[in-house]
């Protein structure tokens, strides 16, 4: 089974780009984060022979699932909390993963809360949800596969240089606990098999032309062996590029 997913950063401005990524990868499952639409919103690429499933609520987030190997029982709901600025008031869940089954695997398409800033409550509520995703998959099916864009860089060898992110989120120890906290829960990291490979790199600055970017889309894996994996640099080129490069993984399903 091959998976890929990809931070497109609005599905609508990118729609082109997803249809000649289906055409060309040969993906089975492909998974979308921050595609910035409701549901209403979110294209149709049934006509790709790709079944699909979209949870978006708001013109930020947004994830979606495409499969052309099955997809059902869909659904949202991991466990995970919600969030709203204001402390006081409900905590409602946003729109940051969706899960089906294709082909027997329970996939997952994430898109992990930021943190913002280290002090920041949205930092807190970034812990809070990837330790909720983390009892998930210490629970959940044999058959798992959690892809996404994570807001976090693994290792320090996953950024460009260490010393810019000093006291900034995606490298703090802390974050790095909680995603290691997969695992722990049995996952294995089948994004290692990439090495020194960024797949998001910063509009500003000319960050992908210098180079400099981080490694933060990824996939976790369970009752599946990786045995392939790359970074679509292409991807990231030419005018409407996303800031994010498609990740994609062949898997052996054990």
């Amino acid at each position: 089974m091959r998976i890929a997913t990809w931070n497109i950063n609005s599905v609508r401005t990118r729609e082109d780009r997803v249809r000649d990524f289906l055409e060309r990868s040969d993906v089975d499952v492909l998974c979308l984060q921050e595609t910035k639409c409701t549901d209403a919103q979110f294209p149709d690429f049934t006509d790709t022979g790709y079944e699909q499933a979209h949870f978006g609520l708001h013109s930020f987030n947004g994830v979606a699932i495409l499969s052309r190997v099955g997809l059902k029982n869909v659904t949202h709901d991991f466990g995970q909390p919600g969030f709203d600025k204001d402390l006081t008031a409900p905590q409602e869940v946003e729109a940051r993963a969706i899960g089906a089954e294709c082909d027997g695997v329970t996939v997952w398409s994430l898109y992990v809360p930021n943190g913002r800033e280290i002090h920041d409550p949205h930092y807190t509520y970034k812990l809070a949800w990837l330790n909720k995703l983390a009892e998930y998959a210490k629970n959940g099916p044999d058959k798992l596969c959690l892809v996404g864009d994570f807001n976090i860089a693994p290792r320090d060898k996953d950024v460009w240089d260490r010393r810019h992110f000093e006291g900034k989120t995606h490298v703090t120890p802390r974050e790095r606990a909680a995603l290691a906290k997969l695992e722990e829960a049995g996952l294995t990291q089948a994004t290692e098999l990439i090495q020194d490979e960024y797949t998001y790199w910063d509009y500003q600055a000319l960050r992908f032309q210098k180079g400099e970017g981080i490694r933060i889309d990824l996939q976790y894996s369970r009752g599946l062996k990786a045995t392939e994996a790359r970074v679509d640099r292409d991807e990231r080129k030419g005018k409407g590029a996303s800031d994010h490069a498609p990740v994609i993984v062949d898997y052996a399903v054990k």
